[in-house]
């Protein structure tokens, strides 16, 4: 059966996506339908960082915080699937925060870059830059990162064999590969 054709959308944001307190920076630039959920872009900074949707996540603008809300929760948290980015985010400049894993605490700036009009014959969401590769799950957020990377780089360290089975064999903290992203979304 084909499959149905994405209606194109009025408006495109361009959004910067950018994991906080890692030097230098690992960043995503990706451009989605404004009209798209909460829900939705989980999904696409999921895909386009190299994350794995293995743990819970937030977004939070200001003191307003939107996620998957659960009946045993204390928290106030709104349901991404009943919001839009346009409901969040209107104004070139403006960000909201993405927090994945809980444990680990990623926390990603998401900017709104720019407002365009759609390209003719262009699928979106689409990644159109990015630097660096994602830390592993798991491995202990941002500080248990640099100590990870110590020691694949150390052949001395006494972890290092261990994190690279761990890993499995190898990890290129540069390797960054945009066609692999937007495959993901086709």
């Amino acid at each position: 059966m084909p499959r149905k054709a994405a209606a194109v959308p009025s408006r495109v944001y361009q959004l910067k996506i950018t994991l906080k307190d890692i030097k230098p920076p690992i960043w995503r630039r990706v451009e989605v339908a404004d009209t798209i959920t909460l829900a939705t872009l989980h999904t696409i900074i999921q895909a386009a960082m190299g994350w794995t949707d293995s743990h819970l996540h937030m977004f939070s603008v200001g003191r307003v915080a939107y996620g998957v809300p659960h009946p045993n929760d204390d928290e106030d948290v709104r349901d991404e699937r009943r919001f839009k980015l346009n409901d969040v985010l209107t104004a070139p400049k403006q960000k909201l925060s993405y927090e994945y894993d809980f444990g680990d605490s990623w926390t990603h700036e998401v900017q709104l870059e720019k407002v365009l009009a759609p390209e003719p014959g262009v699928s979106y969401p689409r990644c159109t830059a990015g630097k660096r590769a994602c830390p592993p799950e798991d491995c202990g957020g941002v500080w248990g990162y640099a100590n990870f990377l110590e020691a694949i780089s150390d052949p001395e360290h006494p972890e290092h064999e261990d994190l690279l089975d761990w890993i499995g064999g190898e990890f290129d903290p540069e390797a960054f590969d945009l066609a692999a992203v937007n495959a993901m979304w086709r």
